[in-house]
């Protein structure tokens, strides 16, 4: 191993202490002072490799290692946020990653062609302001000033007010979109989440696609009235029309015989009274696969489940897109490049699909990006009981390690 075991878990270790519930798992949401403490002692460690450390407007922190020649920089890292009372590895065992193997190569004397450049990114849980994986967006060109204005805390403050009050300008926003000329290449490593990898006693998992996410919201309106003098034959009631169609979305997913899930994760029944015939119901039906045409078919699926459900009755329905993101493939050569790595290191793997959203799949979008999993005890993660043995994180590290001496095109 050319990582050492040792700073690995000092790390993950030292930025525990960032955090607003330590009696309960890791809560560490962006721009508070759990930030701001993560943030300093991650600057503090970049610094002492004499790497060029700076922010953009997304609140992303950078450290930079030039290249030997002016070329697009190779970006390694994950974010540091977390859910709230949520565990320590996810989000920040990729931001260590990204560090140490800053660390290794200048303990290995190593040049590369190509910049390296490691980055830390906020709000990928979107924990505070509901809006994920926006340190990847702002790079990608996806965010503005007025969605910074629009998206609010639970305590009312927006994006925009708490960026300025961190010490940022949120109307520079717009300064953090990067492009393929400047990025050749993104990798992330993740732990799984799952427990695919644990299970099948694999070293790594090497990701080949990001599944596609949408987010469906629908709405049944029926008419609120007496629950005792309302005769069943007289009633609109929303909620057996949602309920009949809840009950059949598992079998559209199942249809597709290719791994595609769906899940209804919300459900909120107005008024809301025992005593009332409710008003309306409105659910959120999350939708992934790694195949958008199936996505697609679900949706039509779950349409036509409600026709059927609401029809000849007073009910009404309409739905929503929250959020659609395709499905993402990891770039085929960073792929093989990972898979040739770990063979040569010793290391058994898995090929897999990210059933996760992770920022990888927003860089995706305007770079060639590849993704490590590293196995999850018990599959358990957004917990307090969210772990992964440092050994097991270590090898995850050395085989992108050693991918970037080949992407960069190490000089010695």
């Amino acid at each position: 191993m050319k990582t050492r075991l040792e700073r690995i878990q000092q790390d993950l270790e030292n930025l525990q202490q960032f955090n607003a519930t330590p009696e309960k798992g890791l809560t560490r949401f962006s721009l508070t002072e759990e930030d701001r403490g993560a943030r300093e002692y991650l600057r503090g460690e970049l610094k002492k490799l004499g790497l060029e450390v700076y922010e953009d407007p997304a609140g992303s922190l950078f450290g930079r290692r030039e290249g030997t020649e002016d070329l697009p920089a190779i970006v390694i890292g994950s974010h540091f946020d977390s859910v709230k009372n949520g565990g320590h590895f996810d989000g920040p065992a990729g931001v260590i990653m990204a560090l140490e193997i800053m660390r290794t190569l200048k303990d290995q004397g190593v040049k590369t062609r190509y910049p390296i450049e490691f980055i830390a990114m906020i709000e990928e849980e979107g924990g505070r302001f509901g809006s994920g994986v926006f340190g990847s967006r702002a790079m990608a060109g996806l965010v503005d000033y007025d969605q910074l204005l629009q998206r609010k805390d639970a305590d009312g403050v927006s994006m925009a007010e708490a960026f300025e009050a961190f010490g940022f300008n949120p109307k520079e926003i717009a300064k953090a979109r990067r492009t393929k000329d400047q990025v050749k290449a993104f990798i992330e490593l993740h732990i799984e989440q799952g427990p695919i990898l644990e299970s099948g006693h694999k070293d790594v998992g090497i990701v080949e696609f990001i599944v596609g996410i949408t987010q469906l919201k629908v709405v049944v309106r029926g008419r609120p009235d007496h629950a005792g003098t309302t005769p069943m034959a007289m009633r609109a009631d929303p909620l057996v029309v949602a309920s009949k169609v809840i009950a059949r979305i598992p079998e559209f997913p199942a249809a597709e015989n290719n791994g595609s899930v769906a899940t209804v994760g919300v459900l909120e029944v107005k008024p809301g009274a025992s005593n009332i015939v409710p008003e309306s119901v409105t659910l959120t039906v999350d939708i992934r696969s790694k195949n958008q045409e199936s996505i697609d078919r679900i949706i039509e699926k779950i349409t036509i489940a409600l026709d059927e459900a609401s029809k000849d009755s007073k009910v009404s329905y309409e739905t929503e897109i929250l959020l659609g993101v395709k499905p993402v493939p990891m770039a085929p050569a960073i792929v093989d490049i990972l898979k040739d790595k770990a063979q040569a290191l010793g290391f058994s793997y898995e090929m897999m699909l990210s059933g996760a959203g992770h920022d990888a799949m927003i860089m995706g979008l305007f770079t060639d990006v590849g993704l490590i999993f590293v196995p999850s005890l018990d599959g358990r993660s957004h917990c307090p009981e969210e772990w992964t043995d440092y050994d097991q994180l270590q090898k995850g590290i050395e085989v992108i390690y050693e991918t970037i001496l080949q992407l960069g095109e190490a000089v010695q």
